[in-house]
């Protein structure tokens, strides 16, 4: 065979090889990637430094608002801080001064922590079906107040509430029953004639609305701790509703 017609075939040999070899170490890369062992992986993210009691007394209610506002912006573009859990934990275990007491309702749907981009030791959250208030809430936003120092009382409904839907029904089940009756006043005191069926998505935002106003009004009535705090301007007690379709926490006038 001639030299002329012997060296194509051996470079086009060489290539090949080459190029089988570059994409088995490609290969062994990746899979050594895939198969690094936790330990191997570092741990990132950020680590907030976690609130004294110093910062907690400079913040203002309304510093505290506008924080959750923009956390709520940053949930809505999927940007949420990425943070070291691990790190904050260790860092928060001797005392927590957080900047204030959500009340939620009980949705597996409505993360709050999440909803506001915010961290461990940032929030207490309480959470019950239909988010009213009872003597144990009660008592629980006593404490992050007075005792713990927060800054803001947030009243957090959200759209198609299963319970908000089924106080308008009239739903009979057991402790749901009784439970319900909690937000039963909230759907008596909404004016509207067309259908009040829970079927009616308009009539079910108005009695949802309707009820975040009607516990913020229970939380000034039966806790005159918190409702001094408001009048001295130590705290706010504001509402706000959740959008499920978008994320948007839309805060109550």
């Amino acid at each position: 065979m001639k030299l002329e017609n012997v060296l194509p075939i051996f470079l086009c040999a060489a290539v090949l090889s080459t190029s089988c070899k570059q994409g088995a170490n490609k290969r062994t890369e990746e899979k050594q990637e895939i198969t690094a062992s936790p330990e191997e992986k570092k741990i990132t993210g950020l680590v907030e430094k976690v609130l004294t009691k110093e910062e907690q007394d400079a913040l203002t209610p309304d510093k505290v608002i506008q924080s959750f506002k923009e956390g709520n912006e940053r949930f809505m573009r999927n940007d949420l801080t990425e943070r070291n859990h691990s790190e904050q934990v260790r860092r928060s275990t001797l005392a927590q001064y957080p900047k204030a007491i959500v009340l939620s309702c009980v949705d597996s749907r409505v993360p709050v922590e999440d909803v506001f981009d915010r961290g461990i030791g940032d929030v207490f959250v309480a959470r019950v079906a239909g988010n009213f208030v009872n003597e144990d809430i009660l008592g629980s936003m006593e404490f992050a107040c007075r005792v713990s120092g927060s800054k803001l009382i947030l009243v957090l409904g959200h759209e198609h509430c299963g319970a908000i839907k089924a106080a308008i029904s009239n739903v009979q089940m057991g402790n749901i029953t009784l439970m319900l009756e909690n937000i039963k006043p909230a759907v008596e005191k909404v004016t509207y004639n067309g259908n009040r069926v829970s079927e009616n998505q308009k009539f079910v935002h108005m009695v949802c609305e309707s009820n975040v106003k009607n516990t913020m009004d229970e939380i000034r009535k039966n806790s005159p701790i918190l409702n001094d705090m408001e009048q001295s301007e130590e705290i706010k007690i504001v509402g706000a509703i959740y959008d499920m379709d978008t994320g948007k926490v839309s805060f109550l006038p």
